[in-house]
Order: C-alpha cells, then structure tokens, then sequence
C-alpha cells in the first residue's frame, strides 16, 4: 500500500503489482511515468521494465510496494565521442558462404561436427550508424542480435525516432476503438486529435476509417458513406480472403486513418502525413455486409534499400490465426512478380520479428526438403538459388540458417544439416498453416514508378 506521505513523482521506480499469463500475482520494477488526481485519489501511469510497452497501465496506489521506492537519478552528461562510420572490410569467410554450394545432410548422415569455422554473426550491424525504421517496435537489440542487419533510411510515413519520444508520447492516449463488430484496445500512443482522447470509446467506420466521437455520428456517417471495401484496385481473391492495393497519393485520406489506426499497435514511430511515397497493401475478409479489414503492409514505391515492406499488422482480432504469415507470404508473391529479391525494415518488433522469422524457416525449409539428389550424390544449392527462388534476400537466408543452427564446416565445405527434429517440427508446423497465397489468384501488374514523375 502506498504511504499517501511520500511523494510519488514521475520518474520514480518501485515494484508493482500486476497479473501475468498464468493469473498470478507478480511484483515486477516499474517507472513512474504520469500522476493524475481523480476525485483526490492518484493514479499512476507506470512502464514495467523489461516489459513491452504494451502492457503500460494506470494503477491505484494499493498496488504500489512503497518500500523500495527509487527516486531518480540526476542524468550525468557525458562528453560525445568524434568519429565518423567506418567501413567494414569484406570478409573471405562471409564471401564464400555467400557463393559456396551447401551439401544437404540428413540426421543420420556419419561426420563428426568439430570443425565449424562459421561464426554466429556472419552479418553484423555497422558500428556507428543510426537507424530510423517502419518496420515495428522496440525490440531493437533482439534484431541485432540475430545477424539481422539494419541500414539506414532516408523517408517514410511511420519512421521511428527515439529523439521525440517524449512523455506524451509514451502513454496510450486512446481508451478504446470500435471497429465493426469488435473492440480494440489500443498499446500505444496514436496522434488522433486531442479532444478524442477522453471519449470513452472511439469510433471508426470500417470501410473508410473515419474517426468520429460517438455512436450517433457513427451512424449518421454510415448512411452516407458508399464505401463496402478499402478504395483501391482488388488484386487478389481467394475465397473470403482479399487483398487491396492502395495508392497514398490518390487516396490520401484513408491511408492517413489507415496509418493513424495502425500507429496504435506500433511503438516507436512518428507519424507523418506524407503518404505520397507509398503503396498500402490491405488484406480483408468478406461477408454479407462488406469487405472487412484484417490487417495491412505497406511498402515504398521506390526502394534503394530493396525493402519490400515498411509496416505490417495485423489487427489484434485476427492475431494467432495465420493472417500474419498470409501478409508476408503475399509480399513476397508481389516480389517475386516484381523479380526481386526482398526484405522488410528493420528493426522489426517482437511480434513481427517472430512472424517473419516462423516464415523465413518454413519457407527454406519447404525448399531444402523438396531437394532431389542426383547421381546417388548429396543434392546442392547455393544461398542465390534460395533467394532466387524464395525472392527473400540473402542476408535473411543467411541470418534463417544460422537461427535453426543448420550450417556446419565438414571437410573444407559448408553442409547444411537437417537433424529428425528439425524435419518433425516442420512438418507439425505446416499441418497447422491452412491458409496460403494462391499465386493464380493474384492479378497484379508492377508500375515502373521511376518513370511516373513524382508517383
């Protein structure tokens, strides 16, 4: 119980209480990081460390373990350091794993594994630069640390920016959204307009994604809004499920509610309004009354960095069901028609980063086990035939491999092991994925946007 004696200020930190997964009560450290008064009781607006941004939640003072309050600490400056980015050597070891055929061995194929000279980390991040993403969250350091590497980008509608995020930013500022027939929650801060932020409940319509503040003029707006699906061109339908491509520049508005709607389930970005430069890619499911939005990627229309996707999400309705990897699958259709190779932003968050890295394995693994072997011989590919087949980029290849532990070193070649539990799990993993992208379903032909003047 909090003593009302002591002077709880934002800043502070101290144990509070919350339920996690199982239900049971925990006492994880927590930031203070905004006060209110209600009716002369205060409420805390606490960050757990450690913990996703999305559980941030306002607390009574009962839950607060005053005890081991920490106030904070006065930040010293530290003098910067001058230097510019170095460049990074090519590495012989990095070369030839790149270009060197792989030798497919099963589980109960006889070599001995000593003599692995490949290192974790083939592709580390470059020291020095800074990164701005469109990709997800704050999971920044799990990124790197899977080999994944990040470079920098020059624009972007969502580009996260670790310079603003200031205290207003750091707090959910919309209760919840309606949306057809469900209820959001929303994780993360949202830049709609301020005087929306104290309605109880927000309300989008779900076809255009106009915000409005009550029930009432929900209603009204529905009886005036024509729209039953996303505007845009229909590009792909398979059953109930289809996708939507959306131009930012002759849609403007929906691509800004679309952007602010998203915004509330991805952390660390700034919203711009600028979506000119950009495709938007949105999946729904079909019913009686209309084309219901599932979630949506979005990708530039121009990419020097050969990104494929930008966002990504999909609405927490339609989370653990497939619809995720659906979305990834089919950005890699659209690259593969584009004949190119392609990867999404990073760094990406938590979840996105999980779904991506599900994708990359089943799909090299799909391509690994369908492998013939010729002349009795042990069958042979090289990292540019995965990617070429797969339209992933090589370095997601690479950093894939290394993440199941399947490269090893064997008598001066690389061999790519496929142990009976690795070809298990996959095969248990792929009775579960039902849905999939049917590639003659898919009516998409790829603009030549360097030739259209400014988009």
């Amino acid at each position: 119980m909090a003593d009302q004696s002591v002077d709880i200020t934002e800043g502070c930190r101290l144990p509070v209480l919350r339920k996690n997964q199982e239900n049971e009560d925990e006492w994880p450290l927590a930031e203070i990081l905004s006060v209110k008064d209600i009716s002369g009781k205060n409420l805390y607006y606490v960050h757990y460390i450690d913990f996703n941004k999305r559980l941030d939640e306002w607390v009574t003072p009962d839950r607060l373990d005053i005890k081991k309050l920490q106030f904070p600490k006065k930040e010293a400056k530290t003098p910067m350091k001058n230097g510019l980015p170095g460049s990074r050597p090519s590495s012989p070891e990095r070369d030839v794993v790149r270009e060197s055929p792989f030798f497919i061995a099963s589980a109960s194929s006889s070599w001995k594994n000593g003599t692995s000279s490949i290192q974790r980390h083939l592709i580390p991040p470059q020291p020095g630069r800074k990164r701005k993403s469109c990709g997800g969250t704050d999971e920044d350091s799990q990124d790197s640390s899977d080999g994944i590497p990040s470079a920098p980008r020059m624009t972007g509608s969502l580009v996260s920016d670790r310079s603003h995020d200031d205290i207003v930013t750091r707090m959910k500022n919309i209760d919840c959204i309606e949306l057809g027939r469900h209820r959001l929650k929303p994780w993360y801060f949202s830049p709609y307009p301020q005087e929306l932020t104290s309605l109880p409940i927000l309300y989008l319509c779900e076809f255009c994604l106009k915000y409005l503040k009550s029930l009432k003029c929900l209603q009204r707006h529905l009886t005036k809004c024509n729209l039953r699906h996303p505007p845009g061109n229909e590009i792909y339908r398979k059953g109930t499920i289809s996708f939507f491509e959306i131009d930012g520049r002759k849609n403007k508005a929906y691509s800004q509610n679309l952007c602010l709607l998203a915004k509330c389930f991805l952390d660390h970005k700034t919203l711009y309004y600028d979506t000119d430069p950009f495709l938007f890619y949105v999946m729904t499911e079909y019913d009686s009354k209309g084309f219901h939005i599932v979630g949506y990627f979005s990708k530039e229309k121009e990419s020097t960095e050969d990104y494929n996707v930008a966002c990504i999400l999909t609405l927490p309705p339609y989370q653990r069901r497939g619809y995720g990897k659906l979305l990834i699958e089919f950005s890699y259709e659209l690259s593969k028609v584009e004949g190119k190779t392609g990867t999404p932003e990073k760094p990406l968050s938590d979840l996105g980063l999980l779904s991506y890295r599900s994708y990359w394995s089943q799909t090299i693994l799909e391509i690994l086990m369908d492998l013939k072997s010729e002349n009795g011989e042990r069958p042979q590919i090289t990292i540019n035939e995965i990617s070429e087949i797969t339209s992933v980029k090589k370095e997601d290849v690479i950093s894939t491999l290394q993440y199941l532990n399947l490269i090893n070193y064997y008598k001066g070649q690389y061999i790519l092991t496929l142990s009976e539990d690795i070809v298990e799990g996959h095969e248990r993993a792929m009775e579960k994925r039902h849905l999939r992208i049917d590639p003659k379903c898919l009516h998409f032909t790829p603009k030549d946007w360097s030739k259209r003047g400014k988009w």
